[in-house]
Formats: structure tokens, C-alpha cells, sequence
């Protein structure tokens, strides 16, 4: 197995346990958080595909989609960078879309990624992307830092869906 294909399976991973949380919810369902300080599903669901859009815009070399593709607009956050590092109660309760537009913004930015990752060799992942770091991150280390921080943020959301539909809510 090439290493493209360990990483085009576990970029795919995401996406499916994504839309395992999140398919077929209302939006009360989706901004459903057990109490104050928690994270919802459409809180969790574009944090972590935000950090896919934005840390792997030097990766791919690819503006990020949340900018220039109008996304931010969509989800009524217009000239918001923010990829929800940090965010408090009311930063996560005003994450409030459809699920479409949720799984759209996900599905296009890990499109772009499945895409890139489709061309990925060896020297390709031994390219420089940050130098803000020493040692200077790699194209493959950023890429498994991305899989690793998304599975968990994933998880948490599927987790939630689990209580979602145990509570009836």
C-alpha cells in the first residue's frame, strides 16, 4: 500500500464519521449542546473542517475555500477567519447552519484534499509548509496533525449524535 492511499483512507474516515453526526439533523439538533461550556455537533463538525480548510491551504496551495469560495458568507459569518481556536459559549452557540450547508462546507473542502492527496508522493510530503516552527513542518507531518485533531473532533461529534438520539432531543 503507497502511503497516498493510507492517507486518502483516513481523510475519508473523516468524512464518514462526519456525516454519521450529522446527516439528517434539524438545525436544533445539530446546535444541541449537554450544557453551557460544551461543544455541539455543528460547532465540532466546522471547527475541524475549518483547521482542514486553513492548515492545509499551504499543504495543497489552495486559497482557503472559507474565504475566497463565499463560505463564510454563507454561514452568515462574513469576514470571519476565525477557525474556532478558543472560542467560548457564544462563539459555538452562533454555529448554527442546516446540515446542508454543514456538510456542504465539508464535503468541499475534504474534496480538495482527497483531490490533492490523489497526486501525493514522496517528495511531495517532505516539502517544507511552515517555517513558524524548528524543526520546519513538512507537508506529511501537517497532514497527519490535521487526521489526528479532525478523528477526535469527528468522534466527538458522533459521540453526540449517540446522545442526541438515546435523549430524544
Amino acid at each position: 500500500m503507497e502511503t497516498k492511499e493510507l492517507l486518502l483512507d483516513a481523510y475519508s474516515h473523516i468524512r464518514r464519521i462526519v456525516h454519521q453526526a450529522a446527516d439528517g439533523l434539524s438545525v436544533e439538533q445539530l446546535a444541541y449542546r449537554p450544557e453551557e461550556g460544551s461543544n455541539s455537533i455543528a460547532w465540532l463538525v466546522w471547527h475541524l473542517t475549518r483547521i482542514e480548510d486553513s492548515h492545509l491551504s499551504a499543504v495543497t496551495q489552495l486559497d482557503e475555500a472559507w474565504l475566497t469560495d463565499g463560505w463564510n458568507a454563507r454561514f452568515g459569518l462574513a469576514g470571519t477567519t476565525s477557525i474556532g481556536y478558543g472560542d467560548g459559549p457564544e462563539q459555538v452557540a452562533a454555529i448554527r447552519p442546516d446540515g446542508e450547508l454543514l456538510l456542504g462546507y465539508h464535503d468541499y473542502v475534504n474534496g480538495r484534499v482527497l483531490a490533492y492527496l490523489d497526486s501525493v508522493d514522496a517528495l511531495e510530503l517532505d516539502r517544507i509548509v511552515d517555517t513558524n516552527y524548528d524543526p520546519h513542518v513538512k507537508a506529511g507531518v501537517r497532514l497527519v496533525s490535521v487526521i489526528s485533531d479532525n478523528l477526535q473532533h469527528a468522534g466527538q461529534a458522533r459521540y453526540l449524535r449517540g446522545m442526541i438520539e438515546r435523549l430524544g432531543v
